[in-house]
């Protein structure tokens, strides 16, 4: 079975090219759901976070843009989260593969927003990076997330730089143009991997 590891920055295109990816028949485990799961009432993470950050729990109900301020405005406080998350996180994305295994899948995605930050590049077969001009990512954001121009920036900071993305991709996907021209891309992809040997 081959693993396709689907990465990109926030607001770079990452759930249209995941949501190309299935619709091609191709299973995708994705690392953002899985942690909004971790985090929803009754989610695995909540017990630790509660204990890790008090007050940003309330009667079971994760208070997320508490939790953000804290970690984009202090960098152990965002490792103390990630340690937390991550090793949950993984635990899912083992289950996902051995679900794929079994079920005699040849080829599956990775979508992980921090999987080149985190080194999981070694993990995949081949790395897949979106990308759009800058301006666009930043309106997205804005237009999905609701965050403030300042965290926003604070955001884009955390991640590894686009350049630096860019240079470890095997494969770039653009999301600039058009919602077609970057699902057409991927099927151009998938084409491509699918007759390698």
């Amino acid at each position: 079975m081959k693993i396709i590891g689907l990465t990109g920055g926030i607001g770079m295109g990452k759930s249209t090219a995941a949501a190309a990816f299935r619709r091609c028949g191709v299973p995708v485990f994705d690392a953002d759901a899985t942690v909004h799961r971790l985090q929803a009432p009754g989610g695995g993470a909540l017990p630790a976070i509660a204990r890790a950050f008090p007050g940003t729990v309330v009667s079971g109900v994760l208070d997320r843009a508490s939790l953000r301020a804290r970690v984009l405005a202090d960098g152990a406080a965002r490792r103390r989260l990630e340690a937390i998350l991550h090793p949950l996180v993984r635990r899912e994305q083992s289950r996902f593969l051995a679900r794929a295994r079994a079920g005699g899948k040849a080829l599956v995605v990775l979508d992980i927003p921090l999987l080149l930050e985190t080194g999981g590049e070694r993990f995949v077969d081949h790395v897949v990076v979106v990308t759009a001009p800058r301006a666009l990512q930043i309106s997205r954001v804005k237009a999905r997330r609701g965050m403030s121009d300042s965290e926003i920036e604070a955001m884009i900071r955390l991640q590894m730089p686009d350049a630096a993305k860019l240079s470890k991709a095997d494969t770039i996907v653009r999301t600039g143009l058009s919602r077609y021209y970057a699902v057409r891309q991927i099927r151009r992809f998938l084409a491509a991997f699918g007759s390698r040997k």
